[in-house]
């Protein structure tokens, strides 16, 4: 009998496999170069539906014919700035807070006291310029308290600046950040499932049915020395509530709800502001808030992608 050999179960490239401290994830901003002023917005995920669309990618197969692919729709209520941080040294030096903040905010989120007010004018001496901006939830009906989180801002810094004082006190739409046809990331957790034991989390073998102490366990768990259970070895512990990416998803479309009827989506119910509808799947429940980011590195096969949308089912 040849020696039976296996590859190790489980990625080590997401380690430690434990539930997140917080739903928006953390982003790189320096690493996304693209983008039209805002490199992100925040979003919520509304469920998935059927898509009839006219196909009109140079060189397809299915060029100028009608087909189905599956969309994920997005509800994304308009944004509005929390604060204004500038950088030194890679270091936040300065946060600016918004004036005239809504009072539902207030209500909901512990707001900083500041003993003298400053002016985004005042301040020279930094390198770089970032926003914290806040999704205005309640107008879909999802919940109340609002989910706030540093964007990058795309430009030089003296256009960073200038976005920044244009959409102070004043509402962001998805529109003026993203675009039809656009490539985007989305940045999210994926479904919680709690404890789960190793052939579910990390896909190992099932032992034989006659095995003495159970099936659904390693053979072995380490030898006797050195006299302790390395983090290699695959057990039971938390899958799911995991930040991870989906890369280079094509916007289909987007637009108000006053444009197109989406209705009775199941877990969700209706949509109520703005949408963005993204071909294929996305990661998290329904109602999971995500996070919308220019791409961080587009590729020519999705980019040219060229859809029209007809119709949902």
């Amino acid at each position: 009998m040849p020696t039976k050999k296996s590859p190790r179960k489980g990625s080590l490239q997401f380690w430690p496999r434990k539930r997140v401290k917080k739903f928006l994830p953390r982003v790189n901003w320096e690493a996304i170069s693209t983008g039209k002023n805002l490199k992100g917005f925040i979003c919520y995920k509304a469920g998935m539906m059927s898509a009839s669309i006219k196909d009109s990618t140079p060189d397809s197969l299915t060029k100028g014919k009608n087909k189905m692919i599956p969309v994920t729709i997005l509800e994304c209520p308009l944004m509005k700035i929390f604060s204004v941080r500038f950088y030194k040294n890679n270091k936040v030096a300065k946060e600016i807070l918004a004036k005239d903040l809504d009072k539902e905010l207030k209500r909901k989120v512990k707001i900083p006291k500041t003993k003298k007010e400053n002016n985004i004018e005042d301040i020279k001496d930094y390198d770089d310029v970032s926003i914290i901006a806040y999704s205005q939830v309640k107008k879909t009906g999802i919940k109340k308290t609002p989910d706030l989180t540093e964007i990058g801002l795309a430009g030089s810094a003296e256009e960073k600046i200038n976005f920044v004082k244009e959409n102070l006190n004043k509402e962001i739409s998805i529109a003026d950040i993203f675009e039809k046809g656009q490539l985007i990331d989305l940045r999210g957790l994926t479904k919680g499932k709690g404890l789960t034991g190793p052939v579910k989390r990390f896909g190992i073998t099932l032992k034989s049915h006659k095995s003495e102490k159970g099936r659904r366990r390693p053979g072995s768990i380490g030898p006797w020395h050195p006299a302790r259970v390395t983090f290699r070895v695959p057990m039971a512990g938390q899958l799911g509530m995991f930040t991870r990416i989906i890369y280079n998803n094509k916007i289909i479309d987007l637009g108000k709800s006053t444009d197109k009827e989406l209705k009775n989506i199941k877990n969700f119910g209706n949509i109520k502001t703005d949408y963005v509808i993204v071909q294929g799947s996305v990661q998290g429940p329904a109602k999971r808030q995500l996070l919308i980011t220019s791409p961080l590195r587009g590729t020519k096969k999705q980019l040219k992608k060229n859809y029209e949308l007809l119709d949902l089912r």
